[in-house]
């Protein structure tokens, strides 16, 4: 092949799963396929009678820089030949079928495949043709079928979106990243120190420009101001920012001469 620049630099990370595309119809899909899989950390791709054979130039121009994802994959001319080195095989599977094997969704399907990796042994996922999917015959390679938990009026994936759902559960499978997080940037959030420094500002100069003033109130108020701040957590730089509100406030009131108190 020609025109490549090698694209990331990409390489296996530790014992991954093996995606195999049985008969795909279109080096595009391939493509993507390779792009999706680097998403995911997954990087072993095998081709299994592929329709327009191999290797098809338009299928490095789709993987946007998963390129050695497609140099290193092999072309194989039957599924049995393409498993023949594994230990467990996931088969996925759309629609319903008349075979009797365990079912898994893809969560489910992914901390399988962590825990066969970690034994550790070698597992793959089975991916049919654009149309049609897997057949009967494919799947009698397979030890388990995977579905996924989509609208059941509407559960139609492009070859690309299939294997992105797979390695993004593999991926996730051990992955640390907290479930919320607050991006702060260049600042962080304050303490609770600085927020009383600031609203006992606030208070303070509230009371100076009578909004205060109602006094069987005022604790009320006072404790209201309290709440709506410490709903969230607010960063040192939107408190140097508020300070900063309340103190032009304070001076613009004294400038146009409205008496304190």
């Amino acid at each position: 092949m020609t025109g490549r620049d090698g694209g990331a630099d990409l390489h296996p990370i530790g014992n991954s799963p093996v995606v195999i595309l049985v008969r795909p119809q279109l080096a595009d899909n391939v493509g993507a396929v390779a792009r999706a899989m680097a998403n995911g950390g997954l990087f072993h791709l095998r081709l299994v009678a592929p329709r327009d054979g191999w290797p098809q130039e338009r299928a490095w121009r789709m993987a946007s820089g998963a390129d050695r994802i497609l140099d290193a994959l092999t072309v194989h001319a039957t599924v049995n030949d393409a498993v023949a080195d594994l230990h467990h095989v996931f088969a996925t599977c759309p629609r319903p079928r008349h075979i009797i094997k365990p079912v898994l969704t893809a969560r489910g399907a992914a901390a399988e495949a962590r825990a066969i990796c970690a034994r550790p042994l070698r597992c793959g996922f089975l991916f049919g043709p654009e149309r049609a999917g897997l057949d009967n015959d494919d799947m009698a390679c397979a030890d388990m079928l995977v579905r996924y938990p989509l609208n059941p009026a509407f559960m139609s994936l492009n070859l690309a979106q299939a294997v992105m759902v797979m390695a993004y559960e593999w991926w996730t499978a051990t992955d640390e990243t907290p479930v919320r997080a607050l991006m702060t940037n260049e600042t962080k959030v304050a303490t609770k120190g600085d927020l009383d420094n600031f609203l006992a500002h606030l208070v303070a100069e509230l009371d100076e420009s009578g909004f205060l003033r109602n006094l069987p109130k005022r604790p009320g108020m006072v404790r209201n101001i309290r709440h709506f701040f410490q709903r969230g957590e607010v960063t040192e730089q939107e408190l140097r920012t508020l300070h900063g509100m309340v103190t032009e406030l304070a001076l613009g009131r004294r400038q146009r001469g409205r008496p304190e108190g």
